[in-house]
């Protein structure tokens, strides 16, 4: 029962080569989200309602708006009935330091921005610091945890139309799981979760129903995320990116096994 999320009992014509037929099926929503900083618009974003207070927490620290916990001392929808604007006070340490960023928003705002190309890669290489190679993980484990997925989406199986993003610890045990119309979304919401439980140290794996574009490299690499693993092939774009920033890219291949793009070393066999 996903009240929030979905429209359920729509009309629908079901067609095949013998038949027409009337049924009904669940639709996924799409509503947008204001996101406010220091009280004031910051962007608009298009998502599946449900785990506001986490998204905006995920999508801030993939803006570069926070870096920590510490760097806020408050999220709040602006209207206690009203969940589709949330806002997010920053500390005055922190307002300072971002305020040149927040008086140009949108300059790699990554979610609904039309900027791309190699200038992108250059300007998000000269914000984020490529990942180390402290983490080894066994394939063939990070290989079922992409099998497994299809079994995490509640809201897919209902709709047909939900991405998801789960991260995994080292030791793949699943630390945060998220379903929304956008892929990148759901990405915000599963990195905004681990975020507030004091958890995202212990990522390692991200495994995402989706191909791989370039705004999820770079939100993974704004969380130190060192290893995705997706269900789709990269972009080109993607895979520049992520070779710049040493992250690790494998995608499901026909038959059992992986395509890996890019950070080999980080998956042992």
């Amino acid at each position: 029962m996903l009240p929030k999320s979905t429209q359920p009992n729509k009309p629908v014509t079901y067609w095949n080569k013998n038949s027409r037929k009337k049924m009904t099926r669940d639709l996924i929503l799409e509503e947008p989200l204001s996101i406010r900083v220091q009280g004031k618009p910051y962007s608009v974003v298009l998502r599946t309602p449900g785990d506001e207070l986490p998204h905006v927490i995920g999508f801030s620290l993939a803006e570069g708006i926070i870096d920590s916990p510490d760097d806020y001392t408050s999220i709040a929808f602006c209207d206690g009935d009203d969940t589709n604007v949330v806002t997010i006070t920053l500390k005055p340490a922190r307002v300072k330091k971002v305020s040149q960023h927040l008086d140009r928003r949108g300059f790699i705002s990554q979610t609904s921005c039309g900027l791309c190309g190699k200038e992108l890669v250059k300007e998000l290489y000269q914000f984020i610091e490529p990942l180390t190679d402290n983490v080894i993980l066994d394939i063939e484990k990070a290989y079922r945890c992409l099998e497994k997925l299809t079994g995490l989406q509640p809201l897919r199986r209902s709709t047909r139309a939900a991405h998801a993003a789960v991260l995994f610890s080292s030791d793949f045990q699943i630390l945060s799981i998220a379903e929304d119309v956008g892929r990148h979304n759901a990405l915000d919401k599963a990195i905004g979760k681990v975020m507030l439980e004091g958890r995202l140290d212990k990522t390692s794996l991200l495994i995402l129903s989706s191909r791989v574009s370039y705004e999820l490299v770079q939100k993974a690499a704004r969380a130190r995320i060192p290893v995705i693993v997706a269900a789709s092939r990269p972009t080109a774009l993607a895979l520049d990116l992520a070779q710049k920033l040493n992250i690790t890219i494998a995608t499901q291949s026909k038959g059992d096994g992986l395509y890996i793009f890019c950070g080999e070393q980080r998956l042992k066999v």
